[in-house]
């Protein structure tokens, strides 16, 4: 299954508390930090829902 990296652009301050449990989800803490997730539909629509805050890297 192909892997995904989802990186946190814009810092947590100012969101509102389902997005900051959607970050929380994918264990984003700070800024500019970096997770590996499997490309999986769950972690697609958690993408989906906090576009402006995270960016998918290559």
């Amino acid at each position: 299954m192909a892997e995904i990296k989802v990186k946190l652009v814009r810092s947590r301050i100012g969101t509102t508390p389902h997005q900051r449990r959607m970050l929380d989800a994918l264990g984003l803490k700070r800024r500019e930090m970096v997770k590996t997730f499997k490309d999986t539909p769950a972690i697609r629509g958690i993408i989906a829902k906090v576009p402006h805050l995270v960016a998918v890297v290559d």
